[in-house]
């Protein structure tokens, strides 16, 4: 088919801008390229040098691909982080390419995204005011689908393509910088409401001796380490601890360690400075920054990458850090306390924990004792949510427990401790219907988060908590027929990022493959 290429310029332009959604706009495009060339399917993709990663911006690479989530990691060795690198200096204007067989990283790329190798691409070179920001993929099924004469065709688009997959970047970086400033806000608007004292409920029984000591270390600049299991309130001493410490008109930012993807990690935590990274569009400060004169509480420290303790040693020692792709030292007076459910000297034994970095994070160990062995803190915790919630749920007078409901709970072992009573409260709170109120119907209808005492003796020994958790994502897996991201995937029921959820399925020992449907 004869192409006028003014024209076919044109109309691809008015539709890669024809929408403020790039996924909508790139299909609109894709429709108009495809009656001229072979496109079953157009994205926007790029290689992360700093992160030895290859990331889909938007688009689709393929049907299958979507279930490998965005990002695909590259074999972390020299020679072949060297070679990608080379693949992508060396590429010009566009790479044709029609037989995967001739190119062995191509090929092992492919198999990593779980594509058929019996497919076609070409790849635009895409630059913005001489600055290389990623590539144009067009691909289709089947070999030998494409000429040089195709590929030309398609570079006539590279600016526009260019200007918008630019436009996505900073629009991702302005949302992230919102968030941020969200955090911020909320953290002022929660200062600004704090009563004087933090209120430890069981402060004078079961948490006599975890608040004495919160007091004693407060005052000091002493990393912190809280120990306990999940749900037992470890964030409540973290900010007992800061509010009584001379830190506290200074920021207190938390970090849930665990819930940050690790090729982020760095960034996240230190910041990175402009093009640090293809699509690091402006200089982010990282938490520790945002923590300056005040506080940082890092939650799940057991999940930190290698790369991350190295840095977060530093931190501690030097009390300096660096910007991902800066090579600047920047000065931070930060107060570290630190948090987690897992047995880091079994860790550090492992070689998963940093020994130098666990004898710096535990100079003053705090552990709270889980709800089962307190029990005579139920009482007050439960009368805490019931005003607490009621309000939240704009329930004028909170109703009244009915006789025996306390006793139901004492009765219970409380594996997912206070944060499992408090969803508990709000759940009768939510169902009340006037009256007073009784836990029973949640011991008969929620077994398995409510079960009787004398049932749990008879069921055998407990599963630890890595055991359950594993149980817990098979389970999910099996449901979603071991899709992991994406809608309807296992990382969205879980509420995870997907990155995160296949690193706890590594350290879980659950594989990453399809076969877990039987």
């Amino acid at each position: 088919m004869q192409v006028d290429g003014n024209e076919f310029f044109r109309q691809a332009t008015v539709r890669i801008c024809s929408s403020l959604d790039i996924e909508v706009a790139l299909k609109r495009m894709q429709q108009y390229v495809h009656q001229y060339l072979p496109a079953g399917f157009i994205s926007l993709v790029l290689f992360d040098p700093q992160k030895n990663v290859i990331r889909n911006i938007a688009g689709k690479i393929s049907k299958t691909a979507e279930k490998y989530g965005r990002e695909v990691s590259l074999p972390d060795t020299r020679e072949m982080r060297a070679r990608w690198i080379q693949k992508q200096v060396g590429l010009e204007a566009y790479m044709v390419v029609n037989n995967l067989e001739q190119d062995p990283d191509l090929l092992d790329l492919f198999t990593r995204l779980g594509l058929d190798a019996d497919i076609s691409f070409i790849m635009i070179r895409l630059e913005l005011e001489g600055n290389r920001i990623g590539g144009l993929w067009v691909s289709t099924a089947g070999r030998n689908q494409y000429t040089k004469e195709q590929a030309e065709l398609l570079q006539i688009i590279h600016e526009p393509v260019a200007i918008a997959m630019s436009n996505v970047l900073q629009h991702r970086e302005v949302l992230e910088l919102n968030r941020q400033l969200t955090d911020d806000i909320r953290h002022l608007h929660a200062r600004l409401h704090e009563k004087t004292e933090t209120e430890i409920i069981g402060a004078d029984q079961g948490l006599h001796q975890v608040t004495e000591m919160a007091r004693q270390v407060a005052g000091l600049d002493s990393p912190v380490l809280i120990l306990g299991e999940t749900g037992v309130g470890k964030e409540v001493i973290a900010n007992f601890i800061h509010n009584h410490s001379h830190r506290r008109n200074g920021p207190l930012i938390k970090v849930n360690c665990g819930a940050i993807a690790e090729s982020l990690m760095d960034s996240e935590l230190f910041g990175h400075e402009k093009g640090a990274f293809t699509g690091a569009v402006e200089r982010k400060k990282g938490r520790f920054e945002r923590a300056d004169r005040g506080t940082i509480f890092l939650d799940e420290i057991g999940e930190l990458s290698p790369q991350a303790q190295v840095r977060l040693l530093r931190v501690l020692q030097e009390k300096v850090i660096e910007r991902v792709g800066g090579s600047r030292e920047i000065a931070v007076n930060v107060r570290i306390l630190s948090a987690t459910h897992r047995n880091l000297q079994d860790m550090v034994a492992d070689g998963r924990f940093r020994q130098d970095l666990w004898f710096r994070l535990n100079v003053f160990p705090v552990s709270i004792p889980p709800l089962r062995e307190r029990k005579e803190d139920i009482p007050g915790l439960v009368n805490f949510f019931m005003q607490k919630k009621a309000q939240e749920l704009k329930i004028k007078q909170p109703p009244e427990l009915q006789s025996g409901a306390l006793r139901q709970l004492l009765a219970h072992d409380w594996p997912g401790n206070v944060r499992e009573l408090e969803n508990l409260v709000e759940r009768a709170l939510i169902q009340y219907q006037g009256g007073r109120i009784s836990f029973s119907g949640f011991f008969r209808k929620n077994s398995s988060l409510l079960q009787d005492t004398d049932e749990l003796r008879e069921s055998g020994p407990m599963p630890t908590l890595d055991e359950v958790m594993a149980e817990h994502i098979r389970r999910v897996l099996k449901l979603t027929n071991g899709k992991i991201s994406g809608p309807g995937g296992a990382a969205e029921i879980l509420g995870l990022h997907y990155s995160t959820l296949r690193h706890r399925m590594r350290k879980l020992g659950i594989s990453v493959d399809r076969n877990l449907s039987g």
